[in-house]
């Protein structure tokens, strides 16, 4: 490779606004053993990116400052199972808004077929955070009642295809009657929208739910609780109206309510080669089945990273915001 330098995304003063992501150029990273280097053709941008450019979500010890979580190129440096060439789609601790990423091989998966590299950049950082939290956390199953919040966001779109894919019913809520519509369109047995309806009553006259993947908080969490069946699971991955909840243990105890969540992101590098070989062994036939899709609603050039956060930040979107470089 006689190329030295890229272009990549700065956080101007190292915190700020979506106008603080400014474009720069850097040298090319070099891959350690058992890493690759991607050349990145298309890059996710996510909730956590804006939540770390806002200064209050660092990367874990040894990631790169940049922005960005997911990928999908060519691998120039092949290591492991990957060569020169091959078209992969990976998971990665930070450095996703550039020309060139570094990543542990392990973290890369093949891209299924039938899929532009925007697509593939898709589906990393949403397929691992619902595996994890909605199948192995939740312990979801088929024919169990799935509760998913958030319907169009990048998770509530991937929720609700996998959940489905995985024989689940799904009951999904968003504000206003258009995201409710759009979650009907995705999949959703069931549609609420939280700005006109009581998701609690809904779910309760519906049977009650399983398990809940929430990304709210606390200002959901007495209607989780209640709308949770004896045995049911409420999974926790955001906080995004509140981060402390009042429990009720009295009511926790008579339902044998199981609460629990996770971070993706600061987990070590072996278990997240762990959860890619469970991505690549259950939901990847779903993708090739075309049962889960990758849903794109607007990309941007790297270059203009700053309207892409914007653009989320609005909250209009359904499905990913994707940069391509």
């Amino acid at each position: 490779m006689g190329q030295t330098s890229m272009t990549a995304i700065a956080v101007e003063g190292g915190k700020g606004t979506a106008e603080a992501l400014k474009p720069e150029t850097v040298a090319i990273p070099v891959p350690k053993d058992g890493e690759i280097l991607i050349r990145v053709r298309a890059a996710g941008v996510n909730r956590p990116d804006i939540i770390q450019r806002m200064g209050f979500y660092p990367p874990p010890p040894g990631a790169p400052a940049t922005l960005g979580l997911e990928v999908a190129g060519e691998v120039a440096v092949g290591s492991g199972r990957w060569k020169e060439g091959d078209r992969v789609t990976a998971l990665l601790g930070g450095g996703g808004y550039a020309e060139y990423a570094v990543v542990d091989a392990r973290h890369a998966l093949p891209i299924p077929a039938g899929l532009d590299f925007t697509q593939a950049a898709a589906l990393p950082e949403t397929v691992f955070t619902v595996y994890a939290n909605a199948f192995e956390h939740g312990g979801l199953k088929a024919g169990e009642t799935f509760l998913v919040h958030g319907a169009t966001s990048g998770i509530g779109v991937t929720a609700i295809q996998m959940a489905r894919a995985a024989g689940a019913r799904v009951i999904a809520t968003g504000r206003g009657a258009d995201k409710a519509a759009q979650a009907l369109a995705l999949g959703a047995d069931v549609a609420i929208d939280t700005s006109a309806q009581d998701f609690e009553a809904i779910v309760l006259a519906e049977g009650g739910a399983d398990v809940v993947l929430d990304m709210v908080g606390a200002a959901y969490f007495p209607k989780n609780l209640a709308a949770l069946k004896t045995g049911g699971r409420i999974v926790y991955i955001a906080a995004q109206a509140g981060g402390t909840l009042e429990l009720p243990i009295m009511a926790m105890m008579q339902k044998r309510a199981v609460i629990t969540g996770s971070t993706l992101r600061p987990r070590s590098a072996d278990e997240k080669a762990r959860l890619a070989g469970e991505v690549e062994r259950v939901v990847w036939p779903w993708v090739a089945a075309g049962k889960v899709k990758a849903v794109v609603d607007r990309t941007f050039p790297l270059a203009e990273a700053a309207a892409a956060h914007a653009f989320l930040e609005g909250g209009s979107h359904v499905g990913k915001v994707m940069l391509v470089a």
